[in-house]
């Protein structure tokens, strides 16, 4: 009679099957390109993230299911290339972004380009890094604000071209908030005499022509995005990087073709 211990033996030792064998015996060295591949151990430099290379290597190698030395080199030549295209994105953004940096250095050069036929976009202290994060509302907003500030400063001079009496307190009051307590700023300072004269010549020199250029600046500002952000691009910048992309490409395709051709002689 057989005994529970006799029994217990002969199912820990009976055989695989045939789909169970390959399966188990992948599985011992499923990894053994990750620890002992050439490629493995140069592909990451030293400032960078190991451990993400290795899950990317193992990811492909639990695709692939390699096969002998020549498959898993050819594996760890994709990871490599993966991981190459990595760097490229990385230094395609550093590009980018140091091309952005510049172009919003030089306001007065950005500005008057986004709409090159329109007069009063000067970029004289304007500041791009403040426009380009406004958001839509924000924008919109700015445009009434500008298109207020500007429409009260043109009705003041018009009362003082006007004249008549009380016309210095009529023009004086149709200023906005603000620029009614900058004029009285500067009245306090001696700059300009509290009179018609001495506010017209506020309106004419100073106050009108910084609003029409807030006015515009507001109006464009979309163009004013976009153009800074093609002079960020700098595309001619990223060619030698578009040109390394296009290598690792087929460089990729070429490994992936001679890896599946492999598994299909192995299969046949």
């Amino acid at each position: 009679m057989r005994t529970i211990e006799a029994d217990k033996t002969a199912v820990m030792t009976f055989p695989a099957t045939d789909t169970e064998a390959p399966q188990a015996g992948y599985e011992a060295v499923r990894f053994n390109a990750m620890k002992h591949g050439i490629l493995s151990r140069l592909a990451v430099l030293a400032h960078e993230e190991a451990g993400e290379f290795a899950d990317l290597l193992a990811a492909l190698i639990e695709e692939h299911r390699p096969a002998g030395m020549t498959e898993r080199h050819l594996i760890e030549e994709l990871a490599a290339t993966i991981w190459r295209k990595r760097r490229v994105l990385l230094a395609e953004g550093a590009a980018i972004n140091e091309g952005l940096k510049q172009a919003m250095n030089r306001p007065k050069m950005v500005i008057p380009s986004a709409a090159p036929f329109q007069r009063g976009l000067s970029g004289e202290n304007a500041d791009l890094r403040d426009l380009l994060d406004a958001t839509p509302n924000e924008i919109a907003e700015r445009q009434r604000d500008a298109e207020i500030d500007l429409a009260a400063t043109r009705k003041a001079a018009a009362i003082l071209r006007k004249g008549g009496l009380n016309a210095y307190e009529k023009a004086r009051r149709a200023l906005i908030p603000d620029t009614r307590a900058w004029w009285d700023e500067y009245v306090e300072e001696e700059e300009h005499p509290a009179t018609a004269e001495g506010l017209a010549q506020f309106i004419r020199e100073t106050l009108e022509p910084i609003c029409i250029r807030m006015e515009h600046e507001a109006r464009f500002t979309p163009a004013i995005k976009a153009q800074t952000l093609g002079e960020g691009l700098q595309a001619h910048r990223l060619e030698k990087l578009n040109r390394y992309e296009t290598h690792l490409d087929r460089k990729f395709e070429r490994t992936l073709a001679m890896l599946l051709k492999l598994k299909d002689l192995r299969g046949g």
